[in-house]
This record gives C-alpha cells, sequence and structure tokens, in this order.
C-alpha cells in the first residue's frame, strides 16, 4: 500500500529474486506466494511511479508480509495508475475499463464539478442517453440494463439535480472498474454492464483533508486514524443555486429551492492482518421547491462488511447490504393538496471467497440473497380517498463459482457459472390479460406467499492467448438475466421513473453475448492499443405500447410489449499513458435492434440508444509544475426517434400521423470542453497546498438537441417544430484544496 495515504495498490508487481515467481495485487492490495521448500528468499516489489522496494524473508512458516510504498521523487503521481502497464494484454478481463480518482480528476468538469459517470460516458461502447443526464447506454442496452454498485451496494438512481451531477464524490473515491457485459460472477441482475464504484480503503497516518470551492457546488473530505488500528473517513458536498434565487426580483423566485446534498461516511477497524471490519455509508438528497409545489428524490446505502484471511490460499468477504430509492411530490393549491410518493428498497446479504491454490485453480465462490421491496407509489388528495397501486416484494438468490486457469505462459482461461433465482413473494393481486392486454381478472396472493419462481443459469467462459510480451487476443461468452427493469417513456429518463419486476406476466430479460478483441502495447507501454468486436443477443426485451401510462398504473404490466433484439459492433481504443502529453482516442461502430410483435407493425426497429458512429478524443497536457491543460471533443450519431410524417384534418383540427417507430434520427451531437488547472505553489512543503480549475463545457457553443417538439401555427394551420437545448457555453471556476 502507499506509504502516505495507506490506499491499497492494485496489481502492484511482486517477484522473488533469482525465481521465476511472480504475481500481482489484487484490488485489495493483497498477494499470495506458494513456495515449494523452506529458505532465505529476497522479495521485490515495484509499482509505476513509486519507489522499487525489497525485503529478505526467512521461510519457516506460514506468515503475512507487508509493503509500504513511498512515492518517487521525479513527482510523476499522474502516471501512478491502478493497473501493471501490461494488464490490457495480459489479464483474462475483456470489456474492462479502469479508471483512478486521479485521471477522473483531469477531466474538464460540468459546472465545476469532476464526474464520474461524465468520464465514463467518454470509453468505448458506452453512450450517454441524453444531454446533461447520467444514464449511460452500454453496447446498445438501456440504462436499466447497467448495475451500479458504490462499495459493493447497488445504486438505482446515480443522478443529482436530473442528470447534471452524480452521486459519486469524487474525492472520497479510489476508482472504478466498469466491466461491458462481462462482469464477475459475482455480480448478476444485470444484461449490460456492471460499474463497480469503490471508496478509499486505506489508514492515514495523520489527520487530512481534500474539497473544494466552485461557482455551483462545494465539497470537503476529511480522515485520519483512531490509534493503530482504526480510521475514518467522511465526505460532503451541497449546492447552492437557491442562495442565488434569494437575490431575485421575482417573489416566486425568491420562494424557489433548487439544491443537492450528500454525505460519505466510513470507518475501517484492523483486528488483525487477518480480519478488517469497515462499514461505509451514503446519503443524498435533491430537492425543487417553487409555486405551487416540492418536488425530491434521493439514495441512501450502508455496507457492513467483514474480511478475513484464513490461509495463504483461502480468504473471504462477509457483507451485509442496504439501499433505499424514494421520490415524492407534493402539490398545494388554495383548496386543493396532493402528494405522491414511491420507492424501492434492498436488503442483500452476501459471502465471497477467494482460494488461490496453484496456477490451474485460482477460484471465486459464493452465494447472495436479497430481499427487494417494491413501492411503486401512493397517491393522497385532500379531501378524497388516497389512490395506491399495490407494493411487491421479490426474493433474488444466486450461487456462483468460478476458475481461471493458466495452461502457460501464452494461454489462460477463465469459467465459471451463476445460478439465479428469483421469486416473487406476497402480498400481491396478479392480473390476468386477454390477446389485446386488457385486465380480465386477478388472483391474490396473501402476505409472504411465494407465488412464482424463475430459474436461470449464467454460463460464462473467456481466454487469452499472448502472441508475445506485447500483444495477446481474447475471447468470451457470457449469459445473462435481468429480473428488474424500468418503466419509462424516455430515453433521457426520469427521477420518476418505475422500477418493477418479473412476474407471472414479464419473464426475466436474457443475454447472449459473444465478443473477440486484439490487445497491444507499443514503446515500452507507452501506448495501448486494442480492437474488440462483440454480438448481443437478446430475449424478451422490453418496450412499452404506444402512448402508454406507466406511473401510477396498477395494470403497469398490461403496457409492457416483448420480444427480441440484437446488438453489434467494433470498438477502437489508443491510448498514450506516459509523458506530458498523455489521454486517449476511441471510435465504436454499433447498432442495436429490436423486434417485437406489437410494436412498429412487428417490423425490426432501431433500439432509442442505437448511435452508428462515436468518437471521442481525451488529451490531457502538462506544460510545467503549475500549469496543465485538459481538452475533450465529442461526436456521435444522433439518437433515433420517430417524426410526424403527416397529418390529418377532423372539424378544422389537424392531428399527426407519425413515422415507423425510430425511423428517423435528431441531428449528429458534438462538443468541445476545455479544463485549465493553475497550481500556485506545486513545491511547497506547507501543508495546505491549493489549485484553480477553469473549465469551458460546450466551449464553441454548439446547440445540442435535447427534445424536440411537434406544434401548429394558430394563424395558418401549418405544422412546425421546435428545437430545446439545454446547454450553451458553460464556464466554471473551482478552487479546489488539500491539507
Amino acid at each position: 500500500m502507499e506509504r502516505s495515504s495507506g490506499e491499497p495498490l492494485a496489481s502492484a508487481l511482486i517477484r522473488i529474486k533469482d525465481t521465476s515467481l511472480s504475481t500481482l495485487s489484487d484490488a485489495n492490495g493483497n498477494y499470495v506466494f506458494l513456495f515449494d521448500k523452506k529458505g532465505t528468499y529476497t522479495m521485490i516489489v515495484s509499482y509505476v511511479g513509486f519507489r522499487e522496494e525489497s525485503r529478505k524473508i526467512d521461510l519457516k512458516q506460514n506468515q503475512t508480509v507487508d509493503f509500504l510504498l513511498e512515492n518517487s521523487m521525479q513527482l510523476e503521481e499522474v502516471l501512478v495508475t491502478a493497473t501493471a502497464p501490461d494488464e490490457r494484454v495480459k489479464s483474462l478481463n475483456m470489456g474492462v475499463e479502469k479508471l483512478t480518482a486521479v485521471e477522473i480528476k483531469q477531466m474538464p468538469a460540468l459546472m465545476g464539478e469532476v464526474d464520474v459517470l461524465k468520464a465514463i460516458q467518454l470509453l468505448p461502447g458506452v453512450q450517454t442517453a441524453s444531454e446533461g443526464g447520467s444514464g449511460y447506454s452500454v453496447r446498445g442496452g438501456s440504462p436499466d440494463q447497467n448495475l451500479i454498485l458504490i462499495d459493493n451496494t447497488t445504486v438505482y438512481n446515480a443522478s443529482h439535480l436530473l442528470g447534471f451531477f452524480s452521486v459519486f464524490n469524487n474525492d472520497v473515491l479510489s476508482g472504478l472498474d466498469l466491466y461491458k457485459g462481462d462482469m464477475p460472477l459475482k455480480y448478476g441482475g444485470r444484461l449490460s454492464s456492471l460499474l463497480d464504484v469503490r471508496t478509499r480503503d486505506q489508514h492515514p497516518e495523520k489527520f487530512n483533508g481534500v474539497g473544494g470551492i466552485g461557482l455551483i457546488s462545494s465539497r470537503l473530505t476529511l480522515e485520519g486514524p483512531i490509534g493503530d488500528k482504526t480510521s475514518w473517513l467522511i465526505g460532503g458536498r451541497r449546492s447552492y443555486a437557491d442562495l442565488f434565487l434569494k437575490l431575485s426580483a421575482n417573489d416566486a423566485l425568491r420562494r424557489s429551492s433548487v439544491y443537492f446534498y450528500d454525505l460519505n461516511g466510513k470507518l475501517t477497524h484492523r483486528f488483525s492482518n487477518k480480519d478488517i471490519v469497515d462499514f461505509s455509508g451514503y446519503y443524498g438528497k435533491d430537492h425543487f421547491g417553487a409555486d405551487p409545489g416540492l418536488f425530491h428524490y434521493g439514495n441512501g446505502a450502508a455496507s457492513l462488511s467483514w474480511r478475513h484471511v484464513f490461509s495463504q490460499t483461502l480468504s473471504s468477504k462477509m457483507s451485509l447490504n442496504m439501499t433505499n430509492y424514494d421520490y415524492g411530490l407534493e402539490s398545494k393549491l388554495e383548496n386543493a393538496q396532493a402528494t405522491w410518493n414511491s420507492s424501492i428498497n434492498d436488503y442483500m446479504l452476501r459471502m465471497d471467497m477467494t482460494h488461490s491454490i496453484n496456477d490451474l485453480w485460482n477460484m471465486t465462490y459464493g452465494l447472495t440473497s436479497t430481499l427487494h421491496n417494491f413501492k411503486p407509489g401512493t397517491a393522497t388528495m385532500l379531501n378524497t380517498a388516497n389512490y395506491k397501486v399495490e407494493g411487491t416484494k421479490a426474493l433474488e438468490h444466486s450461487v456462483y463459482v468460478s476458475n481461471e486457469q493458466k495452461f502457460s505462459e501464452m494461454f489462460s482461461v477463465k469459467y465459471g457459472v451463476r445460478l439465479s433465482i428469483f421469486q416473487n413473494m406476497g402480498k400481491a393481486t396478479v392480473y390476468h390479460y386477454d390477446e389485446d392486454y386488457r385486465a380480465t381478472d386477478s388472483t391474490s396472493y396473501g402476505s409472504g406467499k411465494i407465488y412464482n419462481t424463475y430459474t436461470a443459469w449464467e454460463p460464462r467462459l473467456g481466454f487469452v492467448y499472448k502472441l508475445g510480451e506485447t500483444s495477446s487476443i481474447k475471447g468470451n461468452y457470457v449469459h445473462n438475466v435481468q429480473f428488474m427493469q424500468l418503466a419509462n417513456n424516455s430515453a433521457s429518463g426520469s427521477p420518476l421513473d418505475v422500477w418493477f419486476p418479473a412476474s407471472p406476466n414479464i419473464k426475466p430479460q436474457e443475454l447472449d453475448m459473444f465478443s473477440l478483441g486484439y490487445f497491444r502495447n507499443l514503446s515500452d507501454n507507452m501506448y495501448e492499443a486494442s480492437v474488440e468486436l462483440y454480438y448481443k443477443k437478446q430475449k424478451n426485451v422490453i418496450d412499452f405500447a404506444e402512448h402508454a401510462d406507466l406511473m401510477l398504473n396498477k395494470y403497469l404490466e398490461g403496457e409492457v410489449r416483448t420480444g427480441k433484439g440484437q446488438a453489434y459492433g467494433a470498438e477502437f481504443m489508443v491510448r498514450k499513458n506516459k509523458g506530458d502529453l498523455t489521454g486517449f482516442i476511441n471510435y465504436t461502430l454499433s447498432r442495436s435492434e429490436r423486434t417485437i410483435p406489437e410494436v412498429n407493425n412487428g417490423k425490426t426497429y432501431l433500439s432509442p440508444y442505437d448511435k452508428t458512429h462515436s468518437l471521442n478524443v481525451v488529451a490531457n497536457y502538462r506544460f510545467s509544475k503549475k500549469i496543465s491543460m485538459a481538452a475533450i471533443w465529442i461526436y456521435t450519431t444522433g439518437n433515433p426517434t420517430t417524426y410526424p410524417s403527416g397529418r390529418f384534418d377532423i372539424d378544422g383540427e389537424y392531428f399527426p400521423i407519425y413515422s415507423g417507430r425510430n425511423e428517423y434520427r435528431r441531428p449528429d451531437y458534438h462538443r468541445l470542453d476545455l479544463s485549465f488547472t493553475y497550481v500556485p505553489k506545486p513545491d511547497t512543503q506547507k501543508r495546505w497546498k491549493g489549485e484553480w480549475n477553469v473549465s469551458l463545457y460546450n466551449a464553441y457553443g454548439k446547440k445540442n438537441p435535447w427534445m424536440i417538439t411537434y406544434d401548429q401555427n394558430d394563424d395558418t394551420g401549418l405544422p412546425y417544430a421546435e428545437m430545446l437545448y439545454l446547454f450553451g457555453i458553460v464556464p466554471s471556476i473551482t478552487y479546489n484544496f488539500k491539507f
């Protein structure tokens, strides 16, 4: 781990001098060696940007050897990465993108806030669902097909301010991993991707802090030790756009409020080198208030985990996780008052085991059990009876086992299977529908009654074949199953979207994905290049009837239409990791289609998330220790959409005739973001260190469409279209500090 912060160093190289033995540390900085005989050995640990450390050990019995690495004197901290320089070539993982908190920090900010979700939308195969939003599509999938975790706990809505910020505070994070379909077997329940976000796991030697003051929001994170075995961290953010509204001359604006806040906390205690217990929590809330009503939504997440090392070859992690997402609307008029509340919460217990026996048996296995509680909504009207859509519960269980086998220095494989079980549980009323999706009758089930069960096997297989020290070919196959989905009519998403489960009427969605890739590093790992091809075949893909009523609808399942889908594409990536100029260029060519009998007259149509071309250019240049610059340029094909193709007249009133589903496209999207960072005293030995960041979002003011609406001229009766865009040029300035 890093000496100054106690942060674990993932993928550090540990080798035994004068032998062929070597390994890489895992995400928690742990490693294991198996020796054939006792004796004296020299262990050498190296990591990019850190001084190499060596130590002699007298191996008479099993023992734990810890290394604390120092930053190099070259002050090249921008080169410290969460992966080994050649991991993309050697690793069995494919379709995996990793970013550290340092790399995310270097990217230009929207409204002064560096954002995790905006950062991953720059990666190949990942597309933003809408301008400014935090929802994203991976390889043509919908946003609800992405599993988002923070410290092993599910996040159902990862946005603040309707998507302009994410719930992730970069100051408390150590990094993230994005798995584009081929996720570790211990995770499941989604078709497209896993975003695994981790808060810092460290034991700082002294009290310190980091934060920033911006035009829209400010943040502060503090951490420190409690004795030799306990450490703590707490971080918070708060926006204050509502404070500026108080200065308005308009009475209604002065009474309005628009803000968000969130808190992260973590407490870690090391009972010994073999036992670590930590508690982490998150709570965040968004608040929008104006005459005549109020809208709020928020997330809560908590995790209690215990990590135990049984031996050199066997370790475990047990965790209890809780998550909650809720939203509410309140409307207050002189003679009327209405409220609407909805939520989803989970309680999960999981056990994960890691068992490294030898090169042929590097196993992981475990189990999870989750209780889902769906509360679609309760509406209350003044002086009238309440209207409530009955909530439902479900149990989701899984058992998994996987193994990695290294047959030679050139060829390795991984394989495994996951058994998933999903059970609908009462109290519930299940409606029965005829061929026209009209409810005909219903069946009621008592509280705690299991009335429907789905069982699914999810096999996964992958391989890597090294063509040499600098290149490799990888391939994999995955079968994923998803038991939950979002009800929404818009690709942009909304906090009012409702999660609903598979049921006797809704079969779980299934996906088979095949992928193949070529990976090559150049110039002593200065450059990384790769191309990945993929094909995805989906079964029971979800869409909705035209003009579906999705909010507070007890017959929601009658609005669902299911069919099949497919997506395929090619992802090209070149990355430069060293030098004053770093960054990457990636290009994605892709297609995503659906075929649903009751939609578009049964004809195949484009998914709302289909984007034929996508190009991202990210560059960071360090002029000196004091001045650096970052630039991002994005280009994508416009989203598919449905336009009016004609109209008809009834008594002088015109009604539109729409084209087939998603037959047209919005205009292509492109944008340039710039960021400048100035460090007044880069070599200061004082504890307080500060820097200024100035950024321009949409630097050349491109008016990218967010929404297109249609109306007709009252005088001429002719139809016309109006485009609504969110952002012109958005400047921001932030002062960042640490101590």
